[in-house]
């Protein structure tokens, strides 16, 4: 009687192995692209809630009173907040000249000439402190440098108070963006020819003017909201003024304030000017994105 002999093993080859472990890494990619998407729409809901609710509320006044006409008195209905929407771009505007030109040029010696020394790391280290400062101090040191110094309140104070806000966010958002701008580009300018500083500003910046245009958006946006530094430096005007020196109205003071009044007209327009306030930061964003849009790479 012969022998039965076993069936030999099946043999697994390298290419079913390879389909194996390919499905394997489509299957883990789809799953933590599900995963991600559904912690970015989490992130997003709250974001739209907001948005939906203040433009549900806020467009109900907005007409031509609100951009032209001042506040009216407490329990009163009708007016505007023209007073104070004059005051949020004069503030911004004095914010952005001291804190962009700061921020960009503090960006720029960290990232081409301080890279890696101890000076950088503590000018990097102070800034990242400086982002974490609520806000309320960023005012009582305007207050203190500027207020108590001119002797009133002003704008001028509001603008310096809110670059403190600004400053720091433009310079790491600036350092991040001209980081990455390829170390072959700067050594390319230098084989032809140019100096740092040709480097630097014909090369270097035009390339990371996306990243600087994101920083001037999210620091005007940081700044924009804040009501507390303002109460100590720019205080509020119930009158047109654009006088930088003497204290203005402002939407975020103005949006404080009618909002804890037990007065249903002046609560309305505390919607309106919330409205308004984002609406700036909007344009704000979108203009810089068309000033930016030419990719030089």
């Amino acid at each position: 009687m012969t022998g039965l002999t076993q069936p030999d093993a099946p043999k697994v080859s390298a290419f079913d192995l390879s389909k194996v472990w390919t499905s394997g890494r489509n299957i883990f990619g789809i799953a933590m692209t599900v995963i991600t998407a559904s912690f970015a729409v989490m992130a997003v809901i709250p974001l739209a809630a907001i948005i939906i609710n203040v433009s549900s509320e806020g467009l109900k006044l907005i007409n031509l009173d609100l951009f032209t006409k001042l506040p009216p008195p407490p329990g009163l209905s009708g007016g505007g907040l023209g007073n104070a929407i004059v005051g949020t771009l004069i503030t911004l505007a004095i914010a952005a000249v001291i804190s962009v030109p700061l921020g960009v040029l503090g960006a720029v010696w960290l990232s081409e000439f301080g890279r890696g020394s101890k000076i950088a790391y503590w000018v990097r280290f102070s800034a990242n402190v400086l982002s974490g400062v609520p806000a309320i101090i960023a005012g009582l040191f305007a207050y203190t440098i500027v207020v108590l110094t001119m002797g009133s309140f002003s704008a001028f104070a509001g603008g310096v108070a809110l670059s403190v806000v600004m400053l720091p966010i433009v310079m790491r958002t600036t350092e991040e963006g001209l980081v990455l701008v390829p170390e072959e580009v700067r050594l390319a300018a230098f084989g032809l020819g140019a100096t740092r500083f040709e480097m630097v500003s014909r090369i270097v910046l035009p390339a990371a003017l996306p990243s600087i245009a994101t920083a001037v958006t999210l620091a005007v946006a940081r700044a924009g909201g804040e009501a507390a530094p303002l109460l100590f430096t720019a205080l509020n005007n119930n009158f047109w003024s654009t006088d930088i020196f003497r204290p203005i109205s402002t939407l975020s003071v103005q949006v404080y304030f009618f909002s804890i009044i037990p007065y249903k007209p002046q609560q309305q327009l505390a919607w309106a000017g919330a409205l308004v306030l984002l609406g700036i930061i909007l344009f704000v964003s979108i203009s810089s994105r068309l000033l930016t849009r030419k990719k030089v790479f």
